[in-house]
């Protein structure tokens, strides 16, 4: 696939987060890609949203990154859930696990919630 000339708009988003969270653990562009097994020019092409990525590619560079793939495709200026996502990440581990707990407690809560009132239609 030719490389673009502008970048595409969702591309360039993806590539602007990458770079956000490759500077937040003060990598290189050559670090991230010796830790991505990518090279340096294609990481630096996807970063300008200037290069298609695949799944494959977010994969690697979740691993790089040491973050879920979710993580690099959130956009946090963009929903709630991206939002939230984002403070997810900024979790310490033991703040996350307690987080999950509570949470499904409240899915499972509302769920009962929404069998009941379906029944009650």
């Amino acid at each position: 696939m030719p490389r673009r000339i502008e970048p595409e708009p969702n591309a360039a988003k993806i590539g602007a987060r990458l770079r956000e969270l490759r500077l937040e653990r003060n990598l290189s562009l050559a670090d991230l890609a010796d830790l991505s097994q990518l090279s340096k020019g294609h990481l630096s092409s996807v970063e300008h949203g200037l290069a298609a990525i695949t799944v494959q590619t977010i994969a690697r560079l979740a691993t790089g990154l040491n973050v879920p793939a979710m993580y690099i495709l959130v956009s946090p200026t963009d929903s709630d859930l991206d939002q939230v996502a984002e403070l997810l990440r900024k979790l310490p581990q033991p703040e996350l696990v307690k987080l999950r707990r509570e949470l499904t407690k409240s899915a499972k809560e509302a769920a009962k919630v929404a069998a009941k009132a379906s029944r009650v239609r």
